[in-house]
């Protein structure tokens, strides 16, 4: 007998944070009764587990899938809204996977989805810092101050980002919109959008060309495919390799004693 949130994890269904949320949010029924309380114990090879309805089993095939999401997709496996979402885009998948990470419903873009729940708690985690490329084009051309601003750190909810590379790929005519080049290593809501919005430069569109090490132009939205067995492995090497160390703040040198 296992506790229902390691089973579920187990079964590459969420990390077994996840699982505890799909237990409290009551979305988890154990032989047809709906279970409320963390830490309840089953034995996945006699218990009928559903999750939002599907049966889980013991042992699934792992799968891991990237796909380009187009605007107008939710990045969850079911809203409240009745949205579609990108789990309506993977025609052909039996298995229960779920997003790492989210993308807004208005951005466009790489998006991986596993039901590899270890991994995907690991590269969700903050402290692994999984970098994250935008293409954002914006209202307006950012001067010099405020692609540095972006590149220092902007304050959000009383915290400041962390620095991010920002370059500008291309300027429009007349100077009325740009195109910026964005690199984060954590992921807030909204983060790419609000950042741009605090230097006055509303994005129009966005879109994440790169996951880490995942990226692909030539994939169009709407498609998706799986990851190469090279692809998995760097992905994994990246989920473990240490946290970076923060960088020391660089001291201002101490005046000369005067003799």
């Amino acid at each position: 007998m296992d506790r229902l949130q390691k089973v579920l994890s187990q079964a590459g269904v969420a990390s077994r944070r996840a699982a505890e949320i799909l237990i409290t949010d009551g979305r988890v029924s154990v032989n047809g009764s709906v279970v409320l309380e963390l830490g309840t114990k089953v034995d996945p090879s006699v218990d009928t587990i559903r999750v939002d309805g599907r049966r889980i089993s013991a042992r699934q095939t792992l799968r891991y899938i990237l796909l380009c999401k187009p605007t107008g997709y939710v990045s969850t496996r079911a809203d409240p809204q009745r949205r579609p979402t990108v789990i309506h885009l993977l025609q052909g998948v039996r298995e229960y996977i779920y997003p790492v990470g989210r993308l807004d419903y208005d951005s466009e873009g790489l998006l991986l989805l596993t039901n590899d729940g270890d991994l995907a708690a690991m590269l969700t985690h903050p402290r692994h810092g999984v970098e994250r490329t935008y293409e954002a084009q914006v209202a307006g051309v950012p001067d010099a101050d405020a692609i540095d601003r972006l590149r220092q750190g902007i304050p959000l909810d009383g915290r400041r980002t962390l620095p991010a590379n920002v370059t500008v790929l291309h300027r429009g005519r007349g100077d009325r919109d740009a195109v910026l080049v964005i690199t984060i290593r954590e992921g807030r809501n909204r983060q790419v959008r609000r950042m741009c919005e605090a230097v006055g430069h509303p994005v129009r569109a966005l879109r994440r060309t790169r996951i880490g090490p995942l990226e692909d132009r030539h994939l169009k939205p709407g498609h998706w495919r799986e990851l190469t067995t090279q692809e998995i492995r760097t992905l994994k090497n990246l989920a473990d390799r240490p946290a970076p160390r923060p960088r020391p703040t660089a001291k201002a040198p101490r005046a000369a004693r005067a003799r």
